[in-house]
């Protein structure tokens, strides 16, 4: 009998993997004609007792929102978004009734991805995809300096938001591939042709297996032409077991921290893919969201939720091996359909990875975060999380989109609840719906009282298997309280 139930039980997975494979990608992003953006609170379903209203709109591109010492809100433009778009990064402060004032402008060198006040100056992480990241510091009379610079940003994944304490910045960056090896799918990011010699690069010493992976050869116009490809190595580099790749600092997958006045910069903690969101909870102890595996290029993982970590010194949090915590070698869950399971690239591990505080949803891009810290507010404790939405069909397909909403979790047990959704029988962004709710959330930010939620709203982004098409002018920037 349980030999009959199992043989049933392999047929219905077949039957499902094929169904799968069969259907068509259906991401929140993958709309036909783009729509104009029109806003409509009354289109956003909140938590009984919360309202939400419109701060500003027009924007292109918002990133983070920030604070001054009198509670004047400001808020940065990256100036770059995936598709290639370059635009002009900027600081800007918004007044009542929602007006713009520019108070400094960057160099073609975005995404600007967070900013801090601080000792009445600002602090912001220049994403660098063209010269490498930096962390910039502004005068409130928008004068720039900058207190870190070369960072090895100039891959799939950037510097990204930063968080102030005990005299440090300490700042996300990301990794330059997927997981771990350099292929064709980073030549549709524009960065391969540019920077044909960038591979990610570990924070400490690391001993790797020998795995290689043959691509086509995207360099050169022969479409026979293979290259064999290792781990932490530059395209067309292959790797030999036991071969020692060393670590040093600034490195790729990282949280990493420099003074405030700049100085040596020190790795915090390393082994995470993409550690977008940075925010301290009320208790002093950093957390970081991790955007986790696509299911594209020489290395695909399948199935791998973002994750939100609590950021301990010294720890490896698994990537590229790793995913959630567990191992992504050799097991079915983490197989892409239609390739081999994942193979290991590291022979021997820094240390176990932790377990994370929660695991959001696979391609939901849980991107910037802050805590609730006033009880009048509700929900203190709780981390508020930006989702940005699924890039199907470029990270891979989804049946039905994911993320475009504001989730809360409580990090004692893991458990995450919706917030901030758009109305409707289906989620997704408002161009996906033909509504006035959410489009992108990209970040939220509670003010210095913490009874408002501010969610800053990136605006329209169309995917089409060429790439992103980002709509300038269609960011948002809402406000959350209690009625």
């Amino acid at each position: 009998m349980s030999t009959f139930r199992g043989f049933v039980l392999l047929c219905l997975c077949l039957s499902l993997s094929s169904c799968y494979r069969m259907k068509t990608s259906k991401g929140g992003g993958e709309i036909g004609t783009v729509p104009g953006r029109s806003i409509s609170v009354a289109d956003i379903l909140l938590p009984q007792g919360y309202k939400i209203e419109l701060v500003a709109k027009d924007l292109t591109f918002p990133s983070e929102v920030t604070f001054d010492a009198s509670g004047n809100l400001y808020v940065i433009e990256t100036g770059y978004c995936y598709g290639e778009v370059w635009t002009e990064p900027k600081l800007m402060k918004i007044d009542a009734a929602g007006n713009k004032s520019v108070i400094a402008k960057g160099a073609k060198n975005g995404p600007w991805n967070g900013v801090v006040f601080h000792n009445n100056n600002f602090y912001v992480s220049e994403g660098g995809a063209l010269e490498g990241g930096k962390i910039l510091k502004i005068s409130p009379a928008g004068e720039i300096s900058t207190l870190a610079e070369n960072l090895p940003s100039i891959g799939d994944h950037h510097t990204n938001n930063l968080v102030v304490k005990d005299g440090y910045i300490y700042f996300g960056q990301g990794t330059a591939t997927n997981s771990g090896v350099v292929g064709p799918d980073n030549a549709s990011f524009g960065w391969l042709e540019r920077r044909k010699d960038f591979h990610d690069i570990p924070c400490g010493d690391l001993v790797l297996t020998g795995q290689n992976y043959e691509s086509p050869n995207v360099l050169t116009e022969d479409p026979n032409d293979k290259v064999l490809t290792g781990a932490f190595s530059s395209f067309g580099t292959q790797t030999v077991p036991g071969q020692v790749i060393t670590g040093r600092v600034p490195c790729t997958g990282a949280i990493l921290r420099v003074p405030l006045d700049g100085g040596k910069m020190e790795m915090v903690s390393w082994g995470l893919r993409n550690p977008f969101g940075l925010a301290i909870a009320p208790d002093g102890k950093i957390y970081t969201t991790e955007n986790a595996y696509d299911d594209r290029g020489s290395r695909p993982v399948w199935g791998a939720g973002d994750v939100l970590w609590e950021v301990k010194q010294g720890v490896w949090y698994g990537w590229p091996d790793f995913s959630e915590g567990r191992p992504v070698r050799n097991d079915e869950e983490f197989k892409a359909p239609a390739h081999h399971e994942v193979a290991p690239l590291i022979q021997k591990l820094p240390n176990e990875p932790p377990k994370p505080v929660a695991v959001l949803g696979v391609h939901s891009s849980s991107n910037g975060f802050d805590f609730s810290t006033n009880a009048q507010f509700g929900y203190k404790g709780e981390a508020f999380i930006a989702q940005f939405g699924d890039m199907a069909p470029g990270v891979g397909k989804v049946l039905s989109p994911v993320g475009f909403k504001v989730v809360r979790v409580d990090t004692e047990t893991g458990v995450i609840r919706d917030f901030a959704v758009n109305k409707g029988k289906r989620n997704g962004p408002a161009s996906w719906l033909r509504s006035g709710g959410l489009e992108r959330p990209v970040s939220v930010k509670f003010d210095p009282q913490g009874q408002a939620l501010y969610v800053v709203d990136f605006g329209i982004l169309k995917m089409t298997r060429q790439g992103p098409v980002p709509q300038q002018n269609t960011g948002v920037i809402w406000k959350i309280s209690k009625m």
